[in-house]
Parts: C-alpha cells; sequence; structure tokens
C-alpha cells in the first residue's frame, strides 16, 4: 500500500493519495482543485490515479474531483447520505458513485468501508481503509471535517455560513452520536483528517498530521462528555466566525465549477492610469506587499492583503466573487502561486495583475498611513477623541480588550462601514496584521482619520496594562 500526505499550509488542509503497487493505481482522499502535486507523486510511483474520494460537500476550499475526473476519468467517490439539499449536481458526464454507510468498494488489495458520520454536515462520511495484501482489519480512518487532531468539525457552518437557521443545534447533536460512534472504533486505527492548525472548521485543531482513536479518546475535549446536553453547549461555544466564501464554496463543490483549464490568461497592465481607471469603475485590487510597504505608500483605493499563509482566507473574507479582481504584486515570481491559491477557493474572476513598484514609481501622489505604537495609542486616547476599532475574532475580544473598544471583526468590516464612528480611529488587532488589513479596507472606502497600532492587543497588555 501507498500512502501519501498533502499539505496546504494557507487552507491548513490535507488531502492523501492512497495507492494499491501491486494493480499500478490510487485515489486521492478529499483532493485539492490543483492536482499537479498528485500528478507528480503518481508519475514518481508509476500510479494512474482512477478516483477521488470526498468526505462530505466541502466549504472552505474548491475540491479538485472534477479536475481528476476531467483529466483522468477518474470515479468521484461522493456520499449519497443527508436529504436533496446535500446532494451532488450535474453528474451526468462524470464517471461517479454514491455512497451510503456500510458500502465497500476495492482498489486492488485495498478496501474501503464507508461510515456515515454527520454532525459537520448531513452527508458527512468517514472512510476506513483495510490493507487486504497485510491484514484483516483497517489500519486507518479518513476522517475528513469529523474528527481532527485534538478537535472535531464545527456544526455550526450551515447555519452561520449558509443561513440555514436552526441547523447549529441540530447539527451538533447528531454529532454527538457520530462521535459516540467514533469512540466504539478500535483504539489503533490511524486517524487522517482534512485540517490542521489554523481551519476554521473548528476551534482547536491540533498541528499534527495523524493521530489515533485511542489517543482522540483520552486527549480530545469533544470526546470527553458523557451526556449530550453539555456536549451540544460546549461544541457550539467559541467557534470562530466563518469567511464569507464558506456559503459559496457549499455551492460551488456541489454542483460545479469551470475547470481550470478554461479560465481567461491574465491581462499584464503597466500604466497607474489603467489601474486608476479599474478603481474608478468599481473593481477591487489587491496589493499584495507586506503592511510596512504599503503603510509608507500605495495606490489610493486599493486594499492590503500580504501574500502569506493569511492570504487565503483573507481573500475569501473581502473579494466580491461577482465583480473582477486585479493584483499589484511585488515579485512575479509568486503570481502562479498566488493564482493557485485563488483558484483553491473559487476566485477565478482574476483578470489582470501589475508589478506594484512600477505602478507606484509612475503615481504622483500616494496614499499612507500612520503606525503607533501602544504607548503613542495610550497618549492618543488621552489627547484626542479618539475610538479604538478591536478587529479580532470575538472570542478574543470577549476574552479581554482595551476598555472601551467598539469590535469590528475584521473580516465582516466591508459590511460594517455605517457602525464606524465619524472620528479618529486606532485600529487594532491581536499583533498587527489583521489590524493593517483592516486599514487598507477603511482608507479604501474613505475613511482617512486612522493610525493603526502594531502589535496589537499582545503588546498593549505588556505595555500599557
Amino acid at each position: 500500500m501507498l500512502l501519501r500526505y498533502f499539505y496546504d499550509e494557507k487552507l491548513a488542509h490535507a488531502s492523501y493519495m492512497i495507492g494499491c503497487q501491486q494493480k499500478g493505481e490510487a485515489v486521492i482522499v478529499d483532493p485539492m482543485r490543483n492536482i499537479t502535486p498528485y500528478i507528480e507523486v503518481a508519475n514518481k510511483e508509476n500510479m494512474k490515479i482512477v478516483g477521488a474520494l470526498e468526505t462530505h460537500i466541502h466549504a472552505d476550499f474548491v475540491a479538485g474531483s472534477r479536475e481528476l475526473a476531467d483529466r483522468f476519468s477518474a470515479t468521484m467517490y461522493i456520499s449519497d447520505e443527508g436529504d436533496e439539499s446535500w446532494k451532488y449536481t450535474n453528474l451526468e458526464n462524470i464517471n461517479h458513485v454514491l455512497l451510503k454507510d456500510g458500502d465497500k468498494f476495492e482498489l486492488g488489495k485495498l478496501v474501503f468501508e464507508v461510515l456515515h458520520t454527520p454532525g459537520h454536515t448531513p452527508e458527512s462520511i468517514s472512510f476506513l481503509l483495510t490493507d487486504g495484501a497485510a491484514a484483516d482489519k483497517p489500519i486507518g480512518i479518513f476522517t475528513g471535517d469529523f474528527v481532527f487532531a485534538g478537535d472535531i468539525g464545527r456544526p455550526d457552518l450551515l447555519e452561520k455560513a449558509a443561513g440555514i437557521q436552526g441547523t447549529a443545534d441540530s447539527g451538533a447533536k447528531v454529532m454527538y452520536q457520530s462521535v459516540e460512534r467514533f469512540k466504539q472504533l478500535p483504539d489503533y486505527l490511524q486517524v487522517w483528517p482534512a485540517h490542521g492548525a489554523g481551519s476554521a472548521c473548528g476551534k482547536a485543531l491540533g498541528a499534527v498530521p495523524s493521530t489515533t482513536v485511542g489517543y482522540e479518546k483520552q486527549f480530545n475535549w469533544a470526546m470527553q462528555f458523557d451526556n449530550e446536553a453539555d456536549f451540544v453547549k460546549g461544541l457550539l461555544d467559541g467557534q470562530p466566525e466563518p469567511p464569507y466564501y464558506f456559503a459559496i464554496m457549499k455551492s460551488v463543490n456541489k454542483i460545479g465549477i469551470e475547470l481550470l483549464k478554461n479560465l481567461p490568461t491574465l491581462e499584464v497592465i503597466t500604466k497607474v492610469e489603467q489601474i486608476n481607471e479599474i478603481l474608478e469603475a468599481g473593481h477591487l485590487v489587491v496589493d499584495t506587499r507586506n503592511a510596512e510597504s504599503f503603510s509608507e505608500g500605495h495606490i489610493k483605493g486599493t486594499v492590503n492583503i500580504p501574500f502569506n499563509n493569511s492570504f487565503t482566507n483573507w481573500m475569501g473574507w473581502i473579494v466580491d466573487y461577482q465583480k473582477p479582481l486585479y493584483l499589484l504584486v511585488e515579485d512575479e515570481e509568486y503570481l502562479e502561486e498566488m493564482m493557485i491559491a485563488l483558484h483553491s477557493i473559487g476566485i477565478d474572476l482574476v483578470l489582470g495583475y501589475a508589478n506594484v513598484n512600477l505602478i507606484v514609481e509612475q503615481s504622483l501622489t500616494l496614499d499612507s498611513y500612520e503606525n503607533v505604537t501602544p504607548s503613542e495609542a495610550k497618549v492618543l486616547m488621552e489627547s484626542e477623541d479618539v475610538e479604538v476599532i478591536d478587529v479580532r475574532n470575538l472570542t478574543e475580544f470577549n476574552e479581554g480588550h482595551i476598555e472601551g473598544a467598539q469590535h469590528i471583526m475584521v473580516g465582516t468590516l466591508k459590511n460594517r462601514l455605517s457602525e464606524v464612528p465619524e472620528k479618529k480611529l486606532i485600529v487594532q488587532c491581536q499583533a498587527g496584521g489583521r489590524s493593517a488589513i483592516a486599514a487598507s479596507i477603511l482608507k479604501a472606502n474613505g475613511i482617512h482619520n486612522l493610525v493603526n497600532m502594531t502589535g496589537g492587543y499582545s503588546r498593549w497588555k505588556n505595555e500599557i496594562k
């Protein structure tokens, strides 16, 4: 048996290749949209990719199953559990197998058994894997977003992201039954989840790539309850805000999305006048430089999302999927990686890019904003009529915040501009990164009387509190 692990750090997403070496065939569990890494490993291992297994209709990334089906005529193995709202569509020209609890299928000597494990979503399934060439019992289980290392999948996404009222509580109750079923599995079973630390599909995910049933039964907080009521309360409390794009991903993965090969090529923009025209047309232009460079001088109206491991998450929060997007990049070497990141969450309407240094050099007037330390911020608070805007998650805010601060989570800021007071603002987060993004969003929307507090609440506690 061949088992390979793939991890997208920007999405905290894990996927897996399982191959039968005797047969020379492999399948991918919860594949990402960028299938190139799978192809490279398959070629290296002399494997043919014949299938794509999905544990559920994902909300946080575009699944690559349809890409694999198009490229290799791979069979999609997908859930047939849940009601009609959670059935895959547009499968007429795709090889596919609909799966229910207890179903089994084989790849050479490898046997996959389906367990219906609802709670995160109604259709969620897990795959028990048995290597029939070496054993007659399963070696592990692919849990998708059901059980993570140190956590379990959140049941509130359908309500918070998709707007289906009442599903958080009912999902939590169903999850309790799924967890009780999980506890009956053998302790030795390896657990291979679809996400790691940083994913918004749970609230306390561990940073290790795999775990075991026995370990989770002992140390996973969600496995310690012996009654449904306490479990439901513990599961629903403290869940982070789901990015806006989660609702879009549910639809995309249910009905399918345009294949990557059919997307248009990017326009190369070389004149600042073109960027200004794009901004005047109401389109989003994202400057991908670091926050310090952006604060010192940027094209007025652009928004700053630095290209780092948080890039995909924040782009999913702020991008309007129905409108064209343009990028300002400092190093074109990273453009391909940026596009992979954007396509991974279905941001396909990227029409062009420009070298940001070239554009900035051409501009006669640049916008900027001031960064201040907590000590300087405190002086402002004592000497001027200012408002502190805390853009962290609500759970962080509730754990401690600057007295009198107004909470507006950065991802929701673009839709809550009417709540921003008309006075000088001190924008603040936990360490300074998110507040810099927030400052750029405010300035792009005409709110210029602001400063960004570097070091955030962490530094404030150390220096002031």
